[in-house]
């Protein structure tokens, strides 16, 4: 297999696990059951921002949030800014991540995806929108908690395709 061939393979393999972030936050659960949804897509993007920072960062974050808002039919650009603040501080940060053990990361990740969330809860301030108070920030701590496990599946594709 040629380098640019496994280089297209990755690419995708990388698109595939964000296809499958949007599929899962766009999935229809019990009223009672939405606030445990894990925040699937800013997780997906940490983790492969801290797996691959010279080919994941900023950009890919704005970009994927401009999908997310378009997916989510929310105002464009709120998803794009969250997800490029936390692409930034997950991108400054992923030497000294790599470094910690999951359970620490999981530490890390509840920072940013507690940032996330604070950052469109703001923003929904701003144009209007009630929120649910604090049971708002439920899904920062459920992707947290859940974080172990996207971080083993998420290196074994990395891995299965030769991501480095």
């Amino acid at each position: 297999m040629s380098k640019e061939a496994s280089a297209l393979d990755g690419l995708g393999a990388v698109t595939m696990t964000f296809m499958f972030g949007f599929w899962l936050t766009g999935l229809h659960l019990p009223e009672n059951i939405e606030l445990f949804r894990p925040l699937w897509v800013p997780l997906i993007l940490i983790y492969w921002i801290i797996a691959l920072p010279y080919r994941m960062g900023v950009y890919t974050a704005a970009v994927v949030g401009l999908l997310l808002d378009l997916f989510l039919g929310v105002p464009l650009g709120q998803n794009a800014f969250s997800l490029a603040v936390v692409g930034y501080l997950a991108y400054l940060l992923h030497l000294r991540i790599r470094l910690f053990p999951v359970w620490q990361q999981c530490l890390i990740v509840l920072l940013l995806v507690g940032i996330y969330q604070l950052i469109n809860r703001v923003t929904e301030g701003i144009m209007g929108q009630s929120s649910e108070g604090l049971a708002y920030y439920q899904p920062t701590l459920v992707s947290a908690f859940i974080w172990p496990w996207v971080y083993v599946i998420l290196r074994a594709v990395r891995r299965r395709f030769r991501l480095y």
